[in-house]
């Protein structure tokens, strides 16, 4: 057996340990993206991850804002991955391509969101987080849209709103201050290049009936 990966330090979430990651060649478990999952999503247009923070929007719904940073080890980027009810993603299951998930924000309980409220730079659909502890309502689930059967780690996939059909996208408008330099994350109608994501680094879970097993990615 050999061991793969790099070591850094560890950046802490709430109720989290982990540790470096650990890759076993031949390892099939690795190759899909799992119920459960903690992760990081990469915009592979413009190279920012998906994040939020307890800022709240000055106009719309003025939910907590949802963005898109260029900083890799921010911890505020961390999302997990859930059922669009509880028990309907079992914990370690692949993700099926068209499955409906919610992505809860790891730092401040809520989930990722769209609604008919305009976005405050593109005046697209604004993207914010809503709920308290991952409850929300019908209007945090999205569809994993894949080519294959099961969302594997390394392809771009898309989420598209179940409630109102749009995309989560990002176009490059960016913010001033308080949060100068982050990107406008929001919901478009159409499929295009500008809503591609790729999970990148996070805690994935092992496929096992064995409680509590998991295989973990550099955090």
């Amino acid at each position: 057996m050999r061991l793969s990966g790099r070591f850094r330090p560890l950046v802490p979430l709430v109720g989290l340990l982990c540790c470096c990651w650990l890759q076993v060649e031949g390892d099939t478990d690795l190759e899909y993206v799992t119920c459960g999952s903690v992760v990081k999503l990469l915009n592979t247009r413009h190279n920012v991850r998906l994040h939020s923070h307890d800022v709240k929007y000055g106009s719309g719904s003025g939910q907590q804002s949802v963005t898109g940073i260029e900083a890799l080890d921010d911890a505020n980027s961390y999302w997990r991955i859930r059922g669009k009810t509880d028990g309907a993603c079992m914990r370690g299951a692949p993700v099926k391509c068209g499955q409906a998930v919610r992505l809860t924000h790891v730092n401040t309980g809520k989930n990722l969101h769209t609604h008919h409220f305009s976005s405050p730079l593109s005046s697209n659909q604004e993207v914010s987080a809503f709920g308290d502890n991952g409850e929300g309502d019908d209007l945090d689930v999205w569809t994993v849209q894949c080519s294959e059967t099961y969302w594997e780690r390394e392809d771009a996939v898309r989420f598209k709103h179940v409630g109102t059909d749009v995309f989560l996208t990002i176009t490059g408008e960016q913010y001033s201050h308080p949060i100068r330099g982050q990107r406008e994350v929001h919901g478009m109608s159409t499929p295009n290049n500008h809503n591609y994501w790729k999970v990148t680094e996070g805690v994935f879970i092992k496929p096992s009936t064995e409680p509590g097993a998991s295989k973990h990615d550099e955090l």
